[in-house]
C-alpha cells in the first residue's frame, strides 16, 4: 500500500495466489481503468488483468515477437501494444477474436507508444529513428518524422495538449507538437542515455531518467513545460541504470512525488520539490 501500511489478504491474512498473466517475463504495464491495467510479455501477448483479484480477464495474440510496451487512453476500451516484430496493433476490451487495427511501417523494433486522451490519434516511436502519428480509425500514417541517431525509448502525451514528450538514445528529451508532428523543443542533452518519461497529471512538467553505472548518471530530471522550459530538478541515489520514472498521483496528505526504478534493484519515491528520498 501506498501510505506505508499492510493490509490484510483474506481472513487469517494469507496472500492469494493467481495464475501469472504471461508464461515468461513481463515488458510491460498501464493503469487501463481504475481496476484494471494490461500488460505485455516476452511470450507475445497482452493481457488485461484487474488489479484487486489479480484475475486474467482477456487475453490477446497476434504478435510474431516479444511485446516491447502496452499503453491505452485511461478508461477508454482501447489497447495498444508494439512489439519487436515491428508493428503496433489496437486491441479492444472483451474482443478476443483479433486486432481490429493494425500499424505497420517501422524498419525496426518498436519502442514508444502514446495515445492522445480522446483514443483518436496514436504516435509511435522506434529504435529506426522515426517517429509516427496514426489514425486510430483507419490505420492510415498520418505523418512521419525522422531524425538522425533519434533511438526512441519511450513517448508520453502530455494530457489536455497536442504535444508529445519523447526521450532517445541519443540523451535528449525533446517535445513533438503533434499536429504537425514537428519538434517544439529539445531540452539539453544529459551525459547519459534517457531511457524513460511521464508527463504530470497538470502538464506542468515533465520527467525523463537516464542510464548508468557504479553511481554515475542514474538520474532522473524534472523538466518545466511551460515557462522556462528549463531543468528544475535533479534526482540522484541509483547506483545503475533507472528504468522507470512516474509522478505519483497526489493525495491529501502526500506531497508531490515521483518514484523511480533501477536496475540496481531499488524502487525510490522522491518529494518532486526537494528531491529528498522518502
Amino acid at each position: 500500500r501506498a501510505d506505508g501500511s499492510v493490509g490484510q489478504a483474506g481472513p487469517a491474512g494469507a496472500s492469494q495466489q493467481h495464475s501469472p498473466a504471461h508464461t515468461d517475463a513481463v515488458t510491460s504495464v498501464a493503469a487501463l481503468k481504475p481496476d484494471l491495467c494490461v500488460s505485455g510479455g516476452r511470450d507475445k501477448s497482452v493481457a488485461v488483468s484487474s488489479w484487486r483479484s489479480g484475475a486474467v480477464l482477456c487475453r490477446f495474440t497476434g504478435h510474431e515477437r516479444e511485446v516491447t510496451k502496452v499503453t491505452s487512453a485511461l478508461d477508454s476500451n482501447r489497447v495498444f501494444s508494439a512489439s519487436r516484430d515491428k508493428t503496433v496493433m489496437m486491441w479492444e476490451l472483451h474482443r478476443t477474436l483479433g486486432p481490429s487495427q493494425h500499424f505497420p511501417g517501422h524498419d525496426l523494433v518498436v519502442t514508444g507508444l502514446a495515445v492522445s486522451p480522446d483514443a483518436s490519434q496514436l504516435c509511435t516511436g522506434s529504435r529506426d529513428n522515426t517517429v509516427r502519428k496514426w489514425d486510430t480509425e483507419t490505420g492510415e500514417c498520418l505523418a512521419r518524422a525522422a531524425i538522425s541517431r533519434n533511438l526512441v525509448t519511450h513517448l508520453c502525451w502530455v494530457p489536455g495538449e497536442p504535444y508529445v514528450v519523447q526521450t532517445s538514445e541519443d540523451k535528449t528529451t525533446r517535445v513533438w507538437d503533434s499536429r504537425e508532428l514537428q519538434v517544439a523543443h529539445t531540452f539539453p542533452a544529459k551525459q547519459h542515455m534517457q531511457t524513460c518519461c511521464d508527463v504530470s497529471q497538470d502538464g506542468r512538467y515533465c520527467l525523463s531518467c537516464s542510464s548508468g553505472c557504479a553511481g554515475h548518471g542514474a538520474e532522473a530530471t524534472l523538466w518545466d513545460l511551460r515557462q522556462t522550459r528549463g531543468q528544475v530538478c535533479e534526482y540522484k541515489g541509483h547506483f545503475q541504470t533507472i528504468t522507470s520514472c512516474v509522478f505519483l498521483p497526489p493525495g491529501p496528505t502526500l506531497a508531490p512525488s515521483i518514484a523511480t526504478s533501477s536496475s540496481d534493484s531499488t524502487v525510490k519515491v522522491w518529494d518532486q520539490g526537494t528531491a529528498g528520498r522518502g
